[in-house]
């Protein structure tokens, strides 16, 4: 409770976050977050005491609607969201669809979805309710989250361990975020990557 309590001090204390959660409440849709990098970037400049990192080039709006799950529908949401306020990056996916993408059995919701993210430190979802409170979605718990701990989701353990390492050497977090402690799978924990190995 008391870091579900943070999360939703960070969250509403953040101006632009809060703008951004107010456009996606606009479009009134079912079991829907905003994700990932959004909610993850702001907690981790918070522990490292540095101003707020800039909003995502794309914010992750998750929702779940079987009887609307296609691309094109998504693409018209990020069109409603861009004439909302065009200076920011929409990314809208329904994830009653995103299962095939992912080569997953069907997602149950939208926090079920998040199960399969790579990292549990990602599958973290922030919304406004009708009352304008900040709900939190946290299907592996927000420990990772605020402990800095970069782990990896089951299937990114295994059958997907390649793609949960090319991220981590990709996004290079430790360049902004250097008290990370980032799991690889079969390895022991590091601090840092090896220099030749991080990316630029």
């Amino acid at each position: 409770m008391v870091l579900l309590e943070q999360l939703q001090a960070m969250i509403a204390a953040d101006n632009e976050r809060m703008h951004v959660l107010r456009l996606v409440r606009e479009l009134d849709l079912p079991d829907c977050w905003v994700a990932a990098g959004f909610v993850r970037c702001c907690v981790w400049d918070h522990l490292h005491q540095r101003s707020p990192s800039p909003l995502p080039h794309d914010i992750d709006v998750i929702w779940y609607d079987p009887s609307k799950a296609t691309q094109a529908h998504d693409a018209m949401l990020e069109s409603s969201l861009r004439a909302r306020d065009g200076t920011l990056g929409w990314s809208v996916k329904n994830q009653a669809r995103m299962h095939e993408r992912n080569a997953d059995l069907p997602y149950l919701t939208a926090s079920d979805a998040m199960r399969y993210w790579p990292e549990t430190a990602t599958a973290v979802g922030v919304r406004l309710n009708d009352l304008a409170d900040i709900d939190i979605a946290a299907p592996f718990g927000l420990h990772d989250l605020f402990d800095l701990v970069v782990r990896p989701t089951e299937r990114f353990l295994t059958a997907k361990q390649s793609v949960y390492a090319g991220r981590v050497r990709g996004k290079n977090w430790q360049g902004t975020w250097p008290k990370l402690r980032i799991e690889f799978p079969g390895a022991a924990s590091c601090r840092a990557l090896e220099p030749d190995r991080a990316s630029s």
